[in-house]
């Protein structure tokens, strides 16, 4: 899994410590890790290592070994099932000395969990936490545990309840990390054969405005990237609004103006400009005329 990861096609690679690593491999996880992180390309993902939550007795180690034995090229760590802003705080400053004590060049990013109650009725200060928070994480599994959810899977619809029963849940976290311009993404969908039903559910959250979602296995990451980046029609429209806008401000110096049956402003403009970042990103490019 290791070796293949680099080349999945993914945005962000995270190599874990916590929850697919028995607690009796927890040390061999850590070289395994470093080793891969300082002898695989990576080529140009995020790369991020999820440690051991605070509550258990691995996550000082899981730290202190990780980035002091790692490359510069270790991007962030990952910090699952946060409950306080405390928490994200605590990582924070032990990045630090370890920083300062090995004179590590770049800056190590933390990405945030939520999976619990407690965690979610605190979201709004955790995302508030630390300048080094760059992402926050639903991880619905252990959140429907936490909730005591009549469900055995974690991540997908439930066909008894009339509606989406994570709704609420994807609001305040997205409204808790847009306020603090963090990156807001979707936990796994579990039954990783069902692909078609992983794009359906994977539209809820990327309708409210996430910026993505996990994959679990190679064949999820194509699904997932479908859904997140913008279709060509999409793009081509948001390139003609921001062209249509600038023309309406800076050559007519109107701030607004009408683009097809459609009154365009300056809020449109901002829409617009999320298509074309997201598309860029993507590699697209405006089709032909």
């Amino acid at each position: 899994m290791l070796g293949k990861a680099p080349g999945l096609g993914a945005d962000m690679v995270f190599l874990d410590l916590e929850d697919s690593v028995s607690p009796l491999e927890k040390d061999n996880a850590r070289e395994n890790i470093v080793r891969a992180i300082n002898g695989n390309d990576w080529g140009e993902a995020v790369l991020c290592v999820r440690v051991n939550a605070w509550d258990t007795e691995w996550t000082y180690r899981d730290v202190i070994h990780i980035v002091e034995q790692s490359s510069e090229r270790l991007d962030e760590l990952m910090l699952p099932k946060v409950q306080t802003a405390g928490e994200v705080q605590a990582l924070d400053l032990l990045l630090t000395q370890i920083e300062k004590t090995t004179g590590r060049q770049s800056r190590v990013g933390i990405e945030a969990q939520i999976e619990t109650a407690r965690g979610l009725i605190n979201v709004e200060e955790i995302c508030a936490a630390s300048d080094r928070l760059e992402t926050i994480i639903f991880g619905p599994a252990d959140f429907a545990a936490s909730t005591e959810m009549p469900v055995l899977t974690g991540g997908v619809a439930i066909p008894e309840y009339p509606g989406d029963h994570f709704h609420y849940v994807f609001s305040k976290i997205l409204m808790a990390g847009r306020a603090n311009g963090l990156q807001v993404i979707d936990g796994p969908f579990l039954k990783i054969k069902e692909l078609d039903a992983l794009r359906e559910y994977s539209m809820r959250t990327r309708i409210l405005g996430y910026d993505g979602k996990w994959a679990l296995h190679p064949d999820q990451v194509r699904v997932i990237n479908e859904v997140f980046t913008p279709t060509q029609e999409q793009f081509d429209r948001a390139v003609d609004i921001l062209d249509a806008y600038e023309k309406a401000t800076m050559e007519d110096r109107r701030g607004a103006v009408m683009f097809g049956d459609e009154m365009i402003d300056e809020a449109s403009r901002k829409m617009a400009t999320k298509f074309l970042v997201r598309g860029e990103r993507a590699g697209m490019s405006r089709s032909a005329s």
